[in-house]
């Protein structure tokens, strides 16, 4: 157990974080599993928003930038 102010402030925000990092990276495979189960045409239709949900969860630090890259590239028909 943290024995300093800070570290124990530093110990709650990091828990915040991991399960706000945990809500996210569930809810990004959760689409990318979604959209992989839809027909050829619904898939049109749905990899800008998968490829904007992608570089969202870059920017938020949840996934490297080479690996949205490479999931991006994949999603190609």
């Amino acid at each position: 157990m943290p024995q300093h102010k800070s570290a124990k402030k530093r110990m709650v925000t990091n828990l915040k974080r991991q399960e706000r990092n945990r809500a996210a990276k569930s809810a990004l495979r959760t689409a990318l599993r979604k959209y992989r189960e839809m027909s050829d045409e619904d898939k049109k239709g749905a990899i800008a928003a998968l490829q904007s949900t992608l570089d969202s969860a870059v920017r938020k630090g949840i996934i490297h930038r080479n690996k949205a890259d490479r999931l991006k590239s994949r999603l190609a028909p």
